[in-house]
């Protein structure tokens, strides 16, 4: 499989760096109000990026964040007369209901940022350490930019932008910042009356971890120094992943990630999605106006990821109808071909267009579009010839794949037909990868 690399701006084979399995890091939410549309389109294309991969037959290990004290959660726990851990706790619990309806695969590990506050205090000594973070009068402790040669790499920073020389006495405290506010940045902020009880003692005094050490002390925690893929959305590429790669190479050596997947914006009627605007859909304001998950998850992946998405309410009609094609096709095949089979990797048959699209650069949309063509394709067969067409990656259960993993489907109602489908849609939409007939009911509504 390739995929762009954003710090390269290249197409670049993926393949484990300890050729055994590829370890990746997501950015998860920030746990102070329910995701948005926008937030999910990052969450579901790295979703199809994962059952890409372990379609393929690569083994893998996916860690995702939860942010559980920053500025916005302790402004809006006090807000609501609750404990952060309370407030970020209800939070969390509605993510993963929401990632269940679009059917995320759960990460492998989801640690939290609270959790490892000793792990963020150990990294900031380590900096402070080797010369690369100072202290400051208030109790706060501040990473040097000017002492990592490679800062702005990632983002692609140039000269003009760039003066590390004069960042020594500008400091940013704040957790988001822009690219024309280019400062050192905080590691730990000291105890202020704003902040409530939601502080921890350090050697510099009681205080929080800054937002942007998080990700780097649990990377280190789960993956190591070196690693093969970090992601997020676009907007994390400055100033959160600049920081991450500063902070983390300067504590730790490695080399950190080794390629990095960044999503595009979403917008919504092609402008952006604002609360004054109304269009900051969750997945409960869409149910609301009878749409459903799965009609969601189809539109989230009909883009590019490299290109932004214009998200409009027509579309989720759109996907509704593109999914009772697919319910059609399935029912159409349901009469050609056995229950219960082993699925491989091997081939796709008339679908390996689709596959071929989401190995070059997880080309969603063209995979859609080849997959309409397979059914197409199969629609006009005989069983005989659909089976002959299909045999690359269609064997009995009882047989073997050599050379590629399987994926073992129950019998079930519609068995044969979402078998079929299952193994050209299972990196795409499939919600239940093993239970055909939940993979029926959920998938298509039929």
């Amino acid at each position: 499989m390739r995929l762009f690399d954003t710090l390269t701006r290249t197409e670049r084979d993926l393949r484990p760096i300890d050729g055994s399995t590829y370890r990746f890091y997501c950015c998860g939410p920030t746990v102070y109000g329910p995701a948005h549309i926008g937030n999910f389109r990052t969450f579901v294309l790295q979703d199809v990026l994962r059952r890409t991969l372990e379609t393929g037959g690569t083994r893998t290990l996916h860690v995702r964040n939860i942010t559980d004290v920053d500025d916005k959660t302790i402004r809006d726990s006090q807000k609501a007369g609750q404990s952060l851990r309370e407030f970020t706790a209800g939070w969390t619990e509605k993510f993963h209901e929401d990632c269940a309806k679009l059917g995320l695969l759960e990460p492998h590990i989801e640690p939290a940022a609270v959790e490892h506050i000793p792990q963020q205090i150990a990294m900031i000594a380590t900096l402070m350490e080797k010369g690369h973070a100072y202290a400051s009068e208030d109790g706060s402790v501040y990473f040097k930019i000017s002492s990592f040669p490679g800062y702005g790499r990632l983002s692609h920073l140039d000269e003009r932008e760039l003066h590390l020389g004069k960042t020594q006495n500008a400091r940013s405290s704040s957790d988001e910042y822009e690219k024309d506010s280019l400062s050192d940045f905080v590691l730990w902020k000291g105890r202020k009356p704003e902040d409530g009880d939601n502080f921890w003692p350090s050697p510099w005094g009681e205080g929080r971890p800054g937002w942007h050490l998080e990700c780097s002390a649990m990377i280190r925690e789960y993956l190591g120094d070196s690693f093969d893929l970090h992601s997020g959305g676009v907007d994390l590429v400055f100033p959160h992943h600049e920081n991450e790669i500063a902070q983390s190479r300067c504590a730790c050596g490695g080399e950190f990630a080794a390629a990095w997947f960044h999503i595009t914006h979403l917008l919504v009627d092609g402008g952006k999605m604002s609360k004054s605007l109304g269009n900051l859909y969750t997945l409960e304001d869409l149910a609301a106006r009878g749409h459903t998950a799965a009609e969601v998850r189809y539109v989230l992946i009909g883009a590019h990821y490299r290109k932004p998405l214009n998200f409009t309410l027509d579309s989720l009609s759109g996907a509704r109808e593109a999914l009772a094609k697919l319910a059609k096709g399935a029912r159409q095949l349901a009469t050609k071909f056995p229950p219960e089979t082993r699925l491989t990797s091997a081939e796709f048959g008339p679908f390996q267009s689709a596959w071929d699209c989401l190995t070059d650069d997880l080309n969603t949309p063209g995979a859609l579009g080849g997959l309409f063509t397979g059914l197409r394709e199969t629609a006009a067969l005989t069983g005989n010839e659909a089976a002959a067409a299909l045999a690359g990656f269609l064997a009995p259960a009882s047989g073997s794949s050599a050379g590629a993993s399987a994926i073992v489907v129950a019998p079930g109602s519609g068995g044969g037909a979402a078998s079929i489908l299952l193994a050209a849609m299972y990196s795409l939409i499939s919600f239940q990868p093993v239970n055909t007939a939940a993979f029926s009911a959920r998938l298509f509504c039929a």
